[in-house]
């Protein structure tokens, strides 16, 4: 489905140069122990064997793994879409691919200069292992913009990818859960391809001309099949709670080895609201208008729940599939705890209606 060649170079044509690649100003693998410790301690997930070793790697590293990652997740789409086109199917195949390719690699080009840290895991390849990077010349640049310690970003960026790490590990059916909702929902998808706009594609040795026309308007678009309404709100909802969590925890275990947290939490929000969401390439290839902001509404589900029932409250999030919030009760935390939690609420008064 994506042309790997043609997103890797248009990636690198808009993502820059590499930036600031000096070596970090601190002992990551120390500093994974230690946010294990913290997030573990927390959270009581607890890991099923050892985290990776975290990895120190550029931008280019960074945008050719998650290139990698995006072109397997698609790649059922793209034979369904060869089987479909007959004695076309191959050039239908390569077309689509050098238009979704192009996508891929312009948002990766432009994630690629601010992705601090990423717990990169195959949703759909579990034989692939999972790795822990840190993406020096990004933390570099973050810590300059947001005046921060750069030891001192770094360890919290470390605590969030560790709670990812920790989910994923401490939790025995959340990978296998959240893959299968992505496998359903990705057999579903329908290609819709602008026969117009391929006319006017630049050529590919046109890179910048190619990234112009795709960060112009989708090209290719991957549409649900009728009836999948149930399906998206699923994989928002979970998603939403991983990433929320990872926030929450990251503000809560973080305070024993972050010093000014409050200003970091501040210019990180800051940070990210003068940026597209992340979530932008998947919009535009589903054709969905996500309505949740995966990192600020589901750290305010996790701020509230923690609040309203305590951290053992929220931790019953990962206890079985029936167990996390649906998007409903994301934006009403307390519908959910009093599905989930009722004896962890506090009692009400006598009068109460």
């Amino acid at each position: 489905m994506i042309d790997r060649a043609i997103a890797g170079r248009v990636a690198a044509a808009v993502g820059g140069g590499p930036g600031n690649e000096a070596p970090l100003p601190v002992d990551l693998g120390a500093l994974v122990a230690r946010s294990e410790e913290l997030v573990v301690a927390y959270t009581g997930l607890r890991p099923a064997g050892s985290l990776p070793a975290p990895e120190e790697i550029g931008r280019a590293e960074w945008r050719e793994a998650n290139i990698a990652s995006m072109a397997a997740l698609l790649e059922p789409v793209a034979d369904r879409l060869a089987g479909r086109g007959g004695a076309l199917g191959g050039a239908l195949r390569a077309t689509t691919g050098l238009i979704a390719g192009a996508e891929a690699g312009a948002l990766v080009g432009y994630l690629g200069g601010r992705v601090m840290g990423q717990w990169d895991i195959r949703l759909t390849e579990p034989a692939v292992p999972p790795r822990l990077l840190f993406v020096a010349p990004n933390l570099h640049h973050a810590a300059a913009e947001l005046k921060a310690d750069p030891a001192q970003l770094v360890a919290w960026v470390c605590v969030h990818e560790v709670t990812h790490a920790v989910q994923f590990t401490g939790v025995p059916w959340l990978r296998e859960h959240l893959a299968s909702l992505l496998g359903e929902l990705l057999a579903t998808l329908d290609v819709q391809l602008d026969p117009a706009a391929v006319l006017r594609l630049p050529s590919r040795d046109d890179l910048r001309a190619l990234a112009d026309a795709v960060r112009s308007g989708s090209l290719v678009t991957l549409v649900a099949g009728e009836g999948r309404a149930a399906l998206l709100d699923s994989v928002q909802a979970t998603m939403a709670l991983v990433e929320g969590h990872a926030e929450h925890v990251m503000d809560a275990a973080g305070a024993e080895i972050v010093g000014d947290l409050g200003a970091l939490r501040a210019g990180l929000d800051r940070r990210r609201r003068e940026r597209p969401p992340v979530v932008a390439w998947i919009e535009r290839i589903i054709g969905l208008e996500l309505k949740l902001r995966q990192y600020q509404d589901g750290k305010a589900f996790c701020d509230a729940v923690v609040a309203q029932g305590g951290p053992d409250a929220l931790h019953r999030a990962f206890a079985a599939p029936e167990s996390l919030p649906t998007l409903p009760e994301l934006a009403d935390p307390a519908a959910w705890l009093r599905r989930t939690s009722p004896d962890l609420l506090p009692e009400l008064p006598a009068d109460a209606a």
